[in-house]
């Protein structure tokens, strides 16, 4: 066979013989490692955070904080190896990165505090509900549809909204019962931190600015140090080199409340790998069927069972990495599996859990604000792809996200309940979770009983215009083929003078409630008349609208309309 040239031929000779899929690209050493580093840099930040956040509210001292560090790095590199490179009915075999989950923290931490909670309890509660997990995995596909993006993103928003009094604490040193806590030098440096994080996502290079977190925590412990607020005392004590202990933090315990509890996150925890699995598919051109999103959730639920009985957390792909693929276009698996092999050295290092378990509380609490707050954004992203319009689906978000906060905002709200209540209910997370699943069965899966006019939650504000009043023009509006319409593309019914108070009067009385209606009122009709929207009744309501005569070209610009 003649040897062919060109990009084509080269990325065929690093495929193994039999494969044509992408991912399974191979590449040399010192690119795999190269690329495998920088998968690890970019989530090095959110790993090791969670670690610090849980030894932190057990009240651990710092030797035990950086057990947890190196366990959760260990492990996530076991667990990333298992996704990425795969075994039979295990992986995903897609480059995906598997971490622990910050998804888990806020109902970790109601575990902890909650009647009879401790860390053991925490571990308990991640085994039992991941084993559940790891059975349910082959019937999720038929479960997700109860997970749509105004539940996902909705507990996602909660999850950083309930994490930022956790940031706050930090930044004022985490220990209320020290003279400094909430001290100027204290808040000083965190904002110090958090100043310095933005200044490499602003000014710094790509790379720089994917590294900001870690950056910006090297800085604030370096600066700590200046000023005398930090100790390396205990760094190098012991072994240099050694492996996470099995169970070194005692049995767990099984506490079916928590377990509950729990299980609600690792419901959360299996869609976000399951939209994680799709979206590398696409990102990297290869096929992903349901086998294929069985196979990934049964290794992240594998890995998220075996990871406490060594001192770390849940275990759930992670979205930058995702991104990071999309960003460099390496779609080999192959690397993934490198960073995993690096993961695995550092948790073998203790040393390097001392380090980063010295570093001061104030440090990570600028640091948790932008890390929390972006989990927070993420999910307003989400919810940014949601409808809203003709749906309940803005109440949906609210009772759920004014949920979440309740156990935040007043810790004992729930004191009066049963434990396992409170164990539950205490975490916004799982509040969030419990109300948005049940909100969105009960209005977008049991259809029966919703108006055909929904309430004022669900309605979008109608918006009217007159001839001779074009201020209401907002930025997006424009005037196209003889309309005014909106940024969604959507009519603003141009009213005559004389109608323009009366229409208004029916809009404030909640009696119209369309655009279509509008007309209604302009040709003498009562508005409560209208067939509702989405019947199969034709008639005169539901004609076109007449057409305005066509002004000078009208566009809105920054809010501004022209006469």
């Amino acid at each position: 066979m003649s040897k062919t040239t060109g990009a084509g031929s080269q990325k065929r000779r690093t495929l193994p013989a039999g494969s044509d899929r992408p991912e399974d690209e191979w590449l040399p050493v010192g690119k795999l490692m190269t690329f495998g580093l920088q998968h690890v840099l970019t989530m090095y930040g959110g790993i090791i955070a969670v670690p610090l956040i849980i030894g932190s509210a057990a009240g651990l001292p710092g030797e035990q904080t950086a057990l947890l560090v190196t366990a959760s790095l260990f492990i996530g590199g076991l667990a990333t190896i298992l996704q990425s490179v795969g075994l039979p009915f295990l992986g995903s075999k897609l480059p995906i990165v598997q971490g622990v989950s910050f998804a888990a923290v806020a109902t970790m931490l109601a575990i902890l505090t909650g009647p009879g909670g401790d860390l053991n309890t925490v571990f308990g509660a991640i085994i039992g509900a991941s084993i559940i997990g790891f059975i349910l995995a082959p019937f999720f596909a038929r479960i997700i549809r109860f997970f749509p993006p105004v539940v996902t993103g909705t507990v996602i928003t909660a999850i950083g909204l309930t994490l930022i009094p956790v940031a706050a604490n930090w930044a004022m040193g985490g220990d209320s019962s020290t003279d400094d806590y909430g001290s100027l030098a204290n808040i000083g440096l965190a904002f110090l931190t958090l100043a310095i994080i933005l200044l490499f996502s602003k000014v710094g290079s790509a790379t720089l600015s994917r590294l900001s977190i870690l950056l910006g925590l090297i800085a604030g412990t370096a600066a700590a140090a200046a000023l005398g607020m930090t100790d390396f005392s205990e760094v190098g004590s012991g072994s240099w080199i050694a492996l996470p202990s099995f169970m070194g933090f005692g049995v767990p315990t099984f506490d079916v409340a928590a377990i509950i509890s729990m299980t609600i996150v690792i419901l959360v925890i299996k869609t976000e790998t399951a939209a994680d699995i799709i979206a590398i598919g696409e990102i990297i051109d290869t096929p992903v069927d349901r086998r294929r999103i069985a196979d990934g959730l049964r290794a992240d639920m594998l890995s998220s069972a075996v990871a406490p009985l060594f001192g770390s957390f849940t275990q759930s792909a992670f979205a930058q990495n995702v991104g990071l693929v999309a960003l460099t276009g390496v779609r080999s698996r192959y690397v993934v599996a490198g960073g995993g092999a690096i993961m695995i050295a550092l948790g073998a290092l203790p040393i390097l859990g001392q380090v980063i378990a010295a570093i001061p509380m104030p440090v990570l609490g600028g640091a948790g604000i932008v890390l929390f707050g972006t989990v927070a954004g993420s999910g307003i992203r989400n919810l940014k792809g949601v409808s809203y319009e003709g749906n309940m689906n803005l109440i949906i978000v609210s009772a759920s996200l004014g949920f979440a906060m309740i156990p935040v905002v007043r810790e004992d709200f729930y004191h009066s309940f049963p434990a396992w209540f409170q164990t539950i209910f205490h975490s916004g997370i799982s509040s969030a979770a419990i109300m948005a699943v049940l909100l969105n069965i009960l209005f977008n899966e049991l259809k029966a009983g919703n108006s055909e006019n929904p309430s004022v939650f669900a309605a979008k504000p109608v918006r009217i215009l007159s001839p001779t009043d074009l201020r209401d023009l907002r930025e997006g509006d424009v005037f196209v083929d003889g309309r005014f319409v909106d940024c969604d593309g959507e009519e603003i019914p141009l009213v005559p003078d004389e109608k323009v108070e009366e229409v208004r009067e029916a809009i404030d009385r909640g009696e119209v409630t369309d655009t279509s209606q509008v007309q209604m009122i302009i040709n003498g009709r009562d508005p409560r008349e209208a067939t509702p929207k989405g019947s199969s009744e034709t008639g005169d309501d539901d004609a076109e609208p007449e057409r305005v005569a066509e002004p000078d070209q009208v566009v809105a610009d920054n809010g501004r309309g022209g006469h």
